[in-house]
């Protein structure tokens, strides 16, 4: 398979281009990505963090210039089907890296694996479980919280675990600005945004059912076990209504 992404694998949503790939396709991509000697950044994006985009000119473009999107949400899913370009299926973070991570360790392919984010006692506990469940790759990881003053700092401790893997769950959009502002400063590596997938990972927070999975309504989940993200659930609708209007926002 070709590690090109092309203008014709790609649509459209709202502004923000994604790419129409498979999750086994977003995996190669990475796998070949993390031994090629360049820096790549991967986003995973769904409606909230598109209606951020809209927002805010220079995260688009941020987003757009990185060298995988894919469809973290079955809002995008349905867009895309909208707009006469449909991606094969969503592509969800916290999915595709712990899939990526498999298979990686199926292969025997060297990985080197730094996870930047969420608190030390759930950033320690999702460190014991990958290093139980894949052996043969290795993690460091620091927590997610430091100032502006230590930026430097962390990077240094970054650069000196050498990863070719980089996994920064800070949250939309913040994890991604961060990524673009020190990609550069780091050894190649592919880099992605994994928001709250160490929490997930490590135990802490608990994913959606299966069920709500399979019905692709995660964030109605989300909505009953955490009131508080009513708010930032509401961007749904609004995305919803966008999408109906067309780009310029009429009917």
């Amino acid at each position: 398979m070709s590690t090109q992404l092309l203008a014709e694998d790609m649509v459209d949503v709202l502004g923000v281009r994604f790419h129409r790939v498979t999750m086994g396709q977003a995996i190669e991509k990475i796998l070949y990505w993390v031994q090629d000697g360049h820096h790549h950044m991967v986003v995973t994006a769904g409606p909230e963090f598109v209606m951020h985009c809209l927002a805010d000119e220079s995260l688009k473009q941020l987003v757009n210039s990185a060298d995988l999107v894919t469809a973290d949400g079955i809002g995008v899913v349905w867009a895309a089907a909208r707009s006469g370009r449909p991606v094969p299926e969503r592509v969800t973070g916290v999915e595709m890296v712990l899939a990526l991570l498999e298979e990686a360790h199926a292969r025997k392919q060297a990985l080197r694996v730094f996870l930047l984010g969420a608190s030390e006692d759930s950033l320690q506990a999702c460190l014991r479980v990958l290093r139980e469940r894949f052996p043969g790759v290795e993690f460091a990881g620091r927590n997610g919280y430091f100032t502006a003053e230590q930026v430097g700092d962390v990077v240094a401790q970054v650069r000196a675990f050498e990863p070719n893997l980089f996994l920064v769950g800070m949250g939309q959009p913040r994890q991604e600005q961060f990524i673009r502002s020190v990609l550069g400063r780091l050894q190649p590596c592919v880099a992605i945004g994994i928001g709250g997938s160490i929490d997930v990972w490590g135990g802490t927070v608990a994913r959606a059912p299966a069920v709500f999975r399979r019905l692709n309504v995660e964030w109605l989940y989300r909505l009953m076990t955490q009131p508080s993200r009513l708010r930032r659930q509401m961007a749904l609708p609004r995305f919803a209504l966008r999408v109906m209007r067309g780009r310029d926002g009429r009917s």
